[in-house]
């Protein structure tokens, strides 16, 4: 570099002989690098001098941390009030953007990493993107997984650059691709094989087209494969609705807006499309599904990440080998998590074949991914290099952390315990994946209580983004943060919750299938009964959510729980519910989907309710309506959700929200079972939930927590 400009805190100019200049993003004190104003506001005085300088004949703009912009910055977002104050927002971003790419020079965004939202935007107003062909690098516009949409431009140089149809797809999925991918689909013009090779190809393209312009800027330009008129577009326009509505049964106003901006944007010319575009955003920001999601999945989530539930005081852990005893479905699920990061396995199993067979799902997975590509001969072998399959104990010798996986028996588990716990060291942690039986309990089988956790994975674990943490009686605040950090280094997301029969996660999801039976029994329609499901914005209806739970555990299950009570002199309150549940998987015993018939029957990957329901459960003349389905539904989660949280089973308000979207899917547009609460109010919430119990019995009495809101005021927050 020959000439060096002035710089500010967010990023460096270095402008060389050529007179091209290269911009370096480096916000600081952020890991990543973000739209907000620190980097706009001098973007734009940056953006003038690319207008006003003759020296300066061009720009390359890259970042100095390991991604590009990984997007605009929530927390701003979050503070916007008005659809007017959004609107504005959006124009200004995209006004800087409009002046940069008809400056009639060329500016080339050098990827040297992820670029996601508005930071992918930003680089699609450059003229050319050159990115490293790194396969961890990701780029997208995944607003939509927020409530929002594109608002940088995104939903009209997309559809310019490779189509409607594909821009459809890409946008309201909120998909991430990888550098190859993008370049495939037209969205990064040239790959490079390091950071020199990037910078080099990037300024030889500045050089090379001294008089940029962007094609939709160009006379004659067309959207490739035609624009909303297009007869073959207006095909796709036709059924991209009824497809997205499919899935999302209207609970998502981003999806309708962005598929607007598509089809309004492309019957207008570019600036006329992007102004629609702010104008949906600014609908998006404001609504209430979006503060929901924002609140949940952005800044709760972030917050559990951050350790908030953690101890603070034990120093952070590595676990090195891991012990995982019983090889079938969630014991070969956590040993391939496990040996996916690196970490060394022990899968015993009581038969070698049990064993091999649990190391055989890995294989399956990765075999898999090679056959799409989206991994390596080498990069499986090292990983089943790592998964010993054994039967002797002895093999777990050095194992800094055991989690038992087998069968829902306490005696079972107990002789697991004994037999680990004679080998393993005296200060490894040692974990229970049970999903129901109390931990204070399974520990006394433990001869180190202070060592004992529980760690309940969620099925299948290679997919499933949850851990719940469960802390016993006796377990320490080290087993504790050893724990929690174990699940971070899998990449899972750890809740911690205290130990009560069925915990948290499985205690409520309860209350789901549950009501949805109790709704089959009363003379409910089924089919209504799974709509409503469906329309609530659960990810599957209670029916056959049941069948895959199987009617035949939850009947275990209950009984397990029916002489445990009985044995402490509790008597267990019967769930109408439960009679359904005995009925067809007792007595008819269709118990599911593993035995291809209980509400549904099964013929390989098709599926359709059982026609015997309506004459085991004849339907009644009067029907309820659909959104006094959906309430019961809704309303039966969260308020047992706040019972939890009253009576401190789960510890903070984070927890408990992303427990509820993370481990049973509560509805994600609602934001969490205690967001459902905190967005319809308190007051309102214990109006409706005491016409329910009015109607349909007293577990719809609202939680005492929520009453005292009511009359109080307040809300169901984290005090950080």
């Amino acid at each position: 570099m020959t000439q060096s400009q002035a710089n500010t805190s967010a990023f460096t100019l270095d402008i060389d002989a050529d007179g091209i200049g290269l911009v370096t993003i480096d916000m600081p004190g952020r890991a990543m690098n973000v739209l907000n104003p620190t980097l706009v506001e001098p973007f734009a005085a940056l953006v003038t001098q690319l207008e006003t300088d003759a020296a300066l004949k061009g720009l390359v703009i890259t970042s100095a941390k390991p991604t590009f912009i990984v997007g605009a910055d929530i927390d701003q977002l979050t503070q916007i009030t008005s659809a007017e104050e959004a609107f504005k927002l959006c124009e200004d971003l995209k006004g800087m953007m409009r002046r940069m790419e008809k400056c009639g020079k060329p500016v080339v965004a050098a990827l040297n990493g992820t670029a996601l939202g508005g930071g992918l935007e930003l680089a699609l107003a450059c003229h050319a993107r050159i990115a490293i062909d790194d396969p961890k690098a990701k780029f997208g516009l995944p607003e939509v997984k927020l409530g929002l949409l594109p608002g940088g431009g995104g939903t009209q140089r997309v559809p310019r650059m490779i189509g409607i149809q594909k821009s459809f797809e890409l946008i309201t999925q909120g998909k991430e691709l990888t550098a190859a991918k993008a370049k495939d689909m037209g969205l990064v013009t040239e790959l490079a094989t390091s950071r020199e090779d990037m910078l080099a190809k990037a300024k030889a393209w500045c050089l090379a087209n001294p008089k940029a312009s962007q094609p939709w800027d160009n006379k004659g330009f067309r959207i490739p494969g035609g624009d909303s008129k297009s007869p073959a577009v207006v095909q796709v326009l036709a059924i991209a609705p009824s497809m997205a509505n499919a899935k999302a049964h209207g609970n998502y106003p981003a999806l309708t807006h962005i598929m607007s901006c598509l089809f309004e944007g492309c019957l207008l010319d570019f600036d006329a499309g992007s102004q629609v575009e702010s104008r949906y955003f600014a609908a998006c920001v404001v609504s209430q599904t979006s503060k929901n999601m924002i609140g949940t999945l952005w800044h709760q989530l972030n917050a559990i990440k951050k350790g908030q539930s953690r101890p603070k005081g034990p120093a952070e852990s590595k676990v090195q080998k891991v012990g995982i005893l019983g090889a079938g479905m969630m014991g070969a699920g956590i040993a391939y998590v496990s040996a996916k990061v690196g970490i060394d396995v022990v899968l015993l199993d009581t038969t070698q074949e049990n064993a091999d067979k649990g190391k055989a799902y890995s294989q399956g997975i990765l075999d898999k991914a090679i056959s799409r590509g989206r991994s390596t001969l080498e990069k499986r072998d090292a990983l089943l290099a790592r998964i010993q399959p054994t039967t002797s104990y002895e093999d777990l010798e050095g194992c800094d952390l055991v989690i038992e996986a087998v069968f829902e028996d306490r005696a079972i588990k107990a002789e697991t315990t004994k037999k680990a716990e004679a080998v393993i060291p005296a200060s490894a942690v040692y974990a229970s994946n049970t999903s129901t039986l109390p931990i204070t309990g399974l520990a006394q089988a433990s001869a180190r209580p202070q060592n004992f956790i529980g760690l309940h994975f969620f099925s299948p674990v290679d997919k499933m983004p949850l851990v719940e943490i469960i802390v016993g009686k006796e377990t320490s605040d080290e087993t504790l943060a050893r724990g929690f950090d174990y699940v971070l280094q899998i990449g899972k997301t750890p809740i911690v919750v205290n130990d009560k029969r069925g915990f948290y996660t499985s205690r409520v999801f309860t209350t789901y299938i549950m009501e949805g039976m109790a709704m089959l029994g009363e003379g409910v329609h089924p089919r209504s009964i799974e709509v409503a499901g469906l329309k609530a914005g659960m990810p599957m209806p209670p029916l056959a959510l049941q069948d895959e739970v199987s009617l035949s555990l939850s009947l275990y299950i209950a009984e397990t729980t029916k002489k445990d009570l009985a044995a402490e002199g509790i008597t267990l309150p019967v769930h109408p519910g439960f009679a359904v549940v005995q009925k067809v998987g007792g007595e008819l015993k269709r118990i599911g989907k593993k035995a291809n018939q209980g509400f549904y029957d099964y013929a390989g990957k098709d599926k359709s309710l059982w026609p015997g329901l309506l004459e085991v459960f004849p339907p009644q003349a009067d029907q309820p309506s659909q959104q006094e389905i959906v309430d019961r539904l809704l309303y039966a989660q969260a308020n047992e959700a706040a019972r939890c949280y009253e009576e401190k089973v789960v510890r903070s308000v984070a927890d408990t929200n992303i427990g509820s979207i993370f481990g049973w899917g509560f509805a994600p547009n609602q934001g969490g079972a205690l967001q459902f609460i905190n967005a319809v109010g308190p007051k309102k919430f214990v109006e409706r939930a005491r016409e329910l119990a009015k109607a349909h019995g007293s577990r719809f009495e609202p939680a005492a927590i929520v009453v005292k809101m009511a009359q109080e005021g307040g809300r169901f927050e984290d005090v950080v």
